[in-house]
């Protein structure tokens, strides 16, 4: 009975000041003061700024501003029109045409930017009028493009199991790594779903793009080159042991800025930008950080996390229930918070309930749940009324809310089905994590 007190207490505490307009970071630590002064008798301030440095003075942490920093530099080149010009002509003659140029596109970026809202925006602004040109309805061009998106969430270098990673103290490499099997299997059901549509609605499909020659596709597949190299630089050197996630981040930054100057793309003023973007984006998601982690703390001191964990033991719920009850949970708090505030604010009540042996016996680790997990959170970018891949994807096309949200909808369906073979086959995430040599987290 205490601890559903405290959790009414909390729960009603963290909306009372996300209601009024507060910022997530300093909702979290208003929480943590209170649960702190409430129900414990350490003092609350001298726990906070101890708990704020300890958590923001953390090197792995130090990857989220340098793959953050990619990203923008990559966001203020041309890479989305060379993608463009380098996929078309493979993509051309598949059933579904140039809309797997929007899944493709996605995730070759998402390979190399950690963001969706990033992913979305740079190749939407060169597919959407492209396929607009050419005759693409509206409502797939859309929808396949806000749905893929989310990959970027997902496929390393990401920034969700950067957060993740540090919330739980997890390695990051070992997480990226297990990104890229379930990234790529998601990707493919996308692609899927573009071919049935090919073959279910005939009548809405536009004119055949005219053939491409084999030397002409392998010529058009240089513009591919730089982005797919800088994959390899990245994702390689943590892959083969030869670089944590920090230092891969710092190689991905190198390349970046070497690709902008090639590309004649890096100028006084996209450099300038690209850094205030950098540290705006990561301002924000370090200070979420640290008022989780101070809410994490107290919550430690007041034994929430525990008497949940327990009462979960006792009523000897199967893993398999958890799971879908998670599932719920988090497109439930997805519908208000963004992603890595989903992913902050909940790991100190959810980490042990799932880290337990039934779980493990099953192969549902820590690693397998940050992917899950991610999953889940994907599918809160695209779902009203806070998903803020709607959003980015009015603003790109000028449509209403609604009808962004009613395009996505059945790639959110397929993200549920993700979560069914990430449940039924585990080994798609831990494969090959298992795989990679001892790295550093």
């Amino acid at each position: 009975m205490e601890e559903l007190y405290l959790t009414i207490i909390f729960v009603f505490v963290l909306f009372l000041l996300l209601g009024t307009g507060v910022w997530v970071a300093l909702a979290l630590l208003g929480v943590a003061v209170v649960g702190m002064e409430m129900f414990t008798t350490r003092p609350a301030g001298d726990t906070m700024f101890t708990t704020i440095w300890s958590s923001s003075s953390s090197w792995t942490l130090t990857a989220l501003p340098l793959f953050i920093w990619m990203g923008e530099i990559l966001f203020r080149t041309r890479l989305s029109e060379d993608m463009f010009k380098g996929l078309a002509p493979w993509m051309a003659r598949l059933p579904g045409g140039l809309l797997h140029t929007n899944i493709v596109g996605c995730t070759i970026f998402a390979a190399v930017s950690g963001s969706s809202a990033a992913t979305l925006t740079t190749v939407g602004k060169m597919s959407i009028p492209e396929l607009r040109k050419r005759g693409y309805p509206e409502f797939m061009t859309v929808g396949t493009l806000a749905g893929a998106a989310t990959l970027g969430l997902m496929i390393p270098p990401s920034l969700a199991l950067i957060v993740y990673g540090v919330t739980i103290n997890e390695s990051i490499s070992k997480l990226f790594m297990a990104g890229v099997l379930p990234g790529l299997t998601l990707a493919a059901m996308f692609m899927a779903y573009v071919v049935a549509w090919y073959y279910l609605f005939p009548s809405q499909r536009p004119k055949p793009e005219a053939a491409v020659s084999l030397r002409d596709r392998i010529y058009a597949s240089r513009f591919l080159v730089p982005v797919l190299g800088l994959i390899m630089l990245v994702i390689g050197s943590m892959y083969l042991g030869y670089a944590t996630a920090t230092e891969a981040a710092a190689f991905g930054v190198l390349g970046s800025l070497f690709m902008a100057l090639m590309q004649r793309s890096l100028t006084p003023s996209t450099f300038a930008a690209s850094l205030m973007g950098a540290v705006r984006t990561s301002t924000m998601v370090a200070f979420i950080l640290m008022g989780a982690a101070f809410l994490a703390l107290a919550m430690g001191f007041t034994g929430l996390p525990r008497a949940l964990a327990e009462f979960i033991a006792e009523k000897d719920y199967s893993p398999f229930a958890l799971i879908a009850a998670l599932t719920v949970f988090y497109i439930i708090i997805g519908c208000f918070l963004d992603g890595i505030s989903s992913i902050v604010l909940t790991m100190a009540v959810v980490e042990p309930m799932v880290n337990v042996p039934a779980f493990r016996e099953l192969g549902f680790d820590m690693i397998w749940f940050g992917i899950f997990v991610v999953v889940v959170v994907e599918m809160a970018q695209i779902t009203p009324p806070i998903g803020f891949n709607l959003f980015v994807m009015q603003g790109l096309t000028k449509h209403e809310i609604g009808y962004v949200a009613k395009t996505a909808a059945p790639m959110f369906l397929i993200m549920v089905l993700m979560v069914v073979v990430l449940v039924m086959v585990p080994e798609l995430a831990t494969w090959l994590p298992e795989s990679m040599r001892n790295t550093p987290p």
